[in-house]
This record gives structure tokens, sequence and C-alpha cells, in this order.
């Protein structure tokens, strides 16, 4: 309204057009600025994610190991074991500590990390090999 007003008048008020200026300037930053940070937050999101993504990736199906079922994907998870890479270099002591914790002490994990390294490599029939030997992940007495 002002701005009409003054662009209205016959003869320019030079006193207060630089005001409006200054103004429509501002305004004009401000809408740029909102501009740059809504791109900036919608990167971020993408970037979220995609990082989403990549962490359902890079998890395997535990249960394929002789021994393990949901329960003890479960723990495994919870300790930060969700690939048969990971699986194959953790410790056992660490393992079985958060087994008992959970109340499962009566499972033994020695038997998993063997397995678990041959899955790494890829080696399935080599695991089917070593499965056929296991019973509830442990081997067999003969």
């Amino acid at each position: 309204m002002f701005a009409l007003m003054l662009l209205s008048e016959g003869v320019p008020n030079t006193s207060l057009v630089w005001l409006l200026y200054i103004v429509l300037v501002f305004l004009f930053l401000m809408v740029i600025v909102g501009w740059l940070v809504g791109r900036k937050e919608q990167g971020q999101l993408e970037v979220q994610h995609e990082a989403k993504k990549l962490e359902k990736k890079d998890v395997d199906d535990l249960v394929k190991i002789e021994g393990i079922g949901p329960k003890v994907v479960k723990v495994l998870k919870d300790i930060g074991i969700t690939t048969y890479d990971e699986l194959a270099h953790a410790k056992v002591d660490r393992i079985q500590k958060a087994l008992d914790a959970t109340g499962l002490q009566m499972m033994n994990p020695k038997g998993w990390i063997a397995q678990a390294k041959l899955a790494a490599q890829g080696d399935w029939k080599g695991l089917e090999k070593l499965q056929s030997e296991l019973m509830g992940g442990r081997k067999m007495k003969k």
C-alpha cells in the first residue's frame, strides 16, 4: 500500500524512496536465503536417506549359521554384529558375555565364527560341508 502510494504520486518523494528500495532488497535477500536453506535441508535429508539404504544393505542373514536363531540375531545386532564378516572377526568372549546377559548362556559361539568366515568368503559349499558335521553349531563327537 505504502509502495503504491509512493509510486502513484506525480513527483516521487525522494526522502522515502530509499526506504522502499531497502525494504525490497531485504525481502529479496530473505527469499534467496530461505531458498538456499531449503535446498541445504533437502540435501541433508537425501544424504540421510541414502545412508539408511546403505545400512540396510550391510546386513547378512545370520540365521544361515548353524546354531543361530532369531533371538541370537537380536543379541548380535545389539552388540553391533550384523554381517558374516563382523561375526568372523568377533571375539568369542564378547559374544558369550552378551549371550549370558540375555539368558542364553547355553549357547556356544565358537562354532559360529568358523561358519561366518566361510560365509563371508562366499564359500557356501564349504559352509554346507561344515554344517553337516555340526549339531546346534557344535561339532558332533564321532
